[in-house]
């Protein structure tokens, strides 16, 4: 059976480093992978998003499916760690998720996909438990990969294909923390300047399709109300509006139907839209 295709998101976005780790992953997997690098202001904030939505996209379809590799690189910019955030893993019906432990990240997928824990590796255990089995690493390899700081090139495409393999990986379930209720964030401003919230249209505050609600705009400093409407094709022309997007669970989009919303209100990825009050 050929290998499952693998995606990457990863906040190592530069050509070289994009490079390499699709040419590793390659030599691994036996095809290219499909790498999204993240890095504007907000990586977390895109990635919980753009993970979320890579899952759910496997929803739906009707019979089975064929399995896919997700690989997610973004450290957390709180964490401190001896070597960098550890790597974890989980599965998602027939489809393997290795990721960097990032709670903001995975929190989304608690909520909205029941995801209750991870599987935790530690680098060199896991590499000395492959060279003790069925990996041909010798001591010196070892400690190279555990040394480096681009473990999202040398360890996690690794990890990823053992476990694809049924390799007997060490790890250690720790639990994933659902989301804290507080600012709701723009996610993701997408090709035609919509911007894709952090939250359910059904989660904010004072959500109706005949009401209204104050949105920052960073053009003068001065609120705008902007109505809520179900659907994008409901948004009047040239106006502005808050709809039920097509991302996470009916995740809300701030919207100008024919514009761009991101240019109207001066908003970029990880600006806060409105504060949510309840």
């Amino acid at each position: 059976m050929p290998l499952p295709p693998v995606v990457s998101l990863t906040d190592c976005a530069d050509p070289n480093a994009l490079a390499r780790q699709s040419t590793r992953i390659a030599a691994l997997f036996g095809s290219t992978p499909t790498v999204l690098p993240l890095d504007g202001p907000d990586p977390e904030g895109a990635a919980a998003l753009t993970l979320l939505d890579l899952l759910r996209s496997t929803d739906l379809i009707g019979g089975p499916s064929r399995p896919v590799v997700v690989l997610v690189n973004i450290a957390p910019r709180d964490g401190h760690w001896p070597n960098g955030v550890p790597f974890c893993s989980f599965r998602h019906g027939n489809h393997l998720v290795v990721s960097t432990l990032n709670q903001r990240v995975l929190a989304p997928l608690a909520t909205y996909l029941g995801l209750e824990d991870v599987q935790v590796t530690d680098v060199r255990e896991v590499l000395e438990a492959a060279a003790a089995d069925w990996a041909e690493l010798t001591p010196a390899e070892i400690e190279e990969m555990v040394r480096t700081q681009f473990r999202s090139l040398w360890y996690a495409p690794l990890l990823a294909r053992w476990l694809v393999d049924g390799r007997p990986v060490p790890a250690r379930p720790t639990a994933v923390r659902p989301p804290v209720a507080g600012d709701v964030r723009i996610a993701v401003v997408d090709n035609f300047g919509n911007c894709k919230l952090d939250r359910p249209a059904a989660e904010l505050p004072g959500y109706d399709t005949s009401e209204s609600l104050l949105v920052r705009n960073r053009i003068d400093g001065r609120d705008i109300r902007v109505r809520c409407y179900d659907r994008l094709p409901d948004v009047p022309l040239g106006e502005p509006g808050i709809t039920v997007g097509s991302s996470g669970v009916g995740f809300a989009e701030l919207v100008v139907r024919g514009g761009s919303a991101a240019e109207a209100f001066g908003l970029r990825q990880g600006d806060r839209v409105f504060h949510l009050t309840s």
